[in-house]
């Protein structure tokens, strides 16, 4: 198996992952608060990170003093992504509570339109194809979510979430460059659970009480989703063309429907299978890369030397 074979496969895993993690959410919230359940799952996120920090700072030879600079670098920028993770899992959890996990999971997959849209605000190009995805997400938006009254509560507030996603990946990606990634998410792991305990512990009448029978759902979402996820996503995107990567990685929706007819009994009415199909081309034609993008992508590649048993 090639090295490309082998980081597509590694990538379309961690889909599946990230989309059966919205079936967890919507079986935690059965048992388990809001606030409680974020709370809990950025402390499993953190927690399942920190020994991927520790390898990696050991396999190349940091210094104490040096990790200490590469700890205070993520300070302020995790500040900004935790803020902006904690705006979207929070309205992505109270969502999931009202409605489905597959609409959960559709609904919050139009950040993948909505991304490069927003980076016109900071001076990114547009493609043509990210239109077209829009022409085909926004009327597959009405089919899937419409109650014939109005947008359900739990959708709407998935889609409102989008916003925070959104600018959650731009400031990813103007961050991630300069700064440790890991060390960036464990940064927004721990904003996201120290913010969700404060809410938790104010508004729950009882926060925290119902973990136990919650603890399969949170590990899931905590560890799975979060530690291994984001490891798989790390080691997939390393012999992976960014293109082909963002349209696997974008396929978390069709999972989240996958997992939630196998697992819940959730069944799509015909027009709301219209509305998904028709979100998800959108979702993946708005990944298919300008033209200047394919010349920048191929250009990155040649600059990088192979190496023998990389």
């Amino acid at each position: 198996m090639s090295k490309t074979t082998r980081s597509y496969l590694l990538l379309a895993l961690c889909s599946a992952i990230w989309g059966f993690a919205f079936v967890a959410q919507r079986m935690g919230a059965e048992h388990l608060g809001a606030w409680s359940f974020n709370a809990s799952r950025g402390l499993l996120g953190a927690l399942a990170l920190v020994p991927l920090v520790w390898f990696l700072d050991a396999r190349t030879g940091l210094s104490a003093e040096q990790r200490r600079r590469e700890w205070k670098a993520v300070a302020g920028p995790g500040l900004f992504i935790g803020a902006m993770f904690f705006g979207g899992q929070s309205l992505q959890q109270l969502g999931v509570e009202q409605t489905t996990a597959g609409n959960a999971a559709f609904v919050t997959g139009l950040y993948m339109v909505l991304v490069p849209i927003a980076g016109r605000l900071f001076g990114q190009r547009t493609g043509g194809f990210t239109w077209l995805g829009i022409a085909l997400a926004v009327p597959g938006l009405f089919l899937l979510t419409w109650t014939g009254t109005g947008i359900g509560a739990g959708d709407l507030l998935c889609l409102i979430g989008t916003g925070f996603w959104t600018f959650h990946i731009l400031g990813i990606g103007r961050f991630a460059r300069h700064v440790d990634p890991i060390r960036l998410s464990v940064a927004q792991f721990v904003v996201l659970a120290s913010a969700s305990a404060a809410v938790a512990v104010v508004v729950e009448p009882a926060p925290f009480g119902g973990l136990m029978p919650a603890l399969g759902a949170v590990l899931f979402a905590g560890v799975m989703s979060t530690g291994v996820g984001f490891t798989l996503q790390i080691l997939g995107q390393r012999h992976a063309r960014a293109s082909i990567a963002a349209m696997i990685m974008s396929l978390e929706a069709m999972w989240g429907a996958v997992g939630g007819a196998l697992l819940l009994g959730e069944r799509l009415t015909v027009p709301g299978l219209i509305g998904a199909g028709l979100m998800l081309a959108g979702i993946l034609l708005a990944q298919v890369p300008t033209r200047a993008e394919r010349a920048a992508e191929r250009e990155a590649e040649a600059s990088v030397p192979a190496r023998e048993g990389s």
